[in-house]
């Protein structure tokens, strides 16, 4: 089994600044996280934001900035959320891509909006 990237757009609420990424789907991640690059393109002073504590993957424990609000766009979708500055590559985590009900098909290494719903999201609310 490959890595699934999908291309994302990206847009900062407050400066409708926008950026298109190739971002990792990471289904064992949280959040969205975006590189220092993607930040600054977006129009974020990362210097003054605020932080939020994230597990690595290794298990260390780690303050990062946090933008907010970022909107995520990804084929019929988007979600208004914030995201972790953090890593070399941008990463879509679990909460957008339940939130915009999309799935991962392995079998095609591509995300995709779910079939049973695709003309919009439904979320699980049980």
């Amino acid at each position: 089994m490959g890595l699934t990237y999908a291309e994302l757009t990206l847009t900062n609420l407050f400066t409708n600044q926008r950026v298109q990424v190739n971002a990792l789907v990471d289904t064992g991640a949280t959040f969205m996280c975006v590189t220092e690059e993607v930040a600054l393109q977006l129009g974020f002073d990362i210097t003054e934001v605020r932080q939020q504590t994230v597990t690595l993957a290794d298990g260390h424990q780690r303050k990062v900035p946090k933008i907010a609000p970022i909107e995520i766009a990804f084929a019929n979708r988007n979600y208004v959320t914030e995201a972790v500055v953090l890593g070399n590559e941008p990463l879509l985590g679990i909460l957008p891509l339940e939130a915009m009900d999309l799935v991962v098909d392995p079998r095609q290494q591509a995300l995709i909006v779910n079939p049973q719903h695709p003309n919009y999201p439904v979320a699980l609310a049980k």
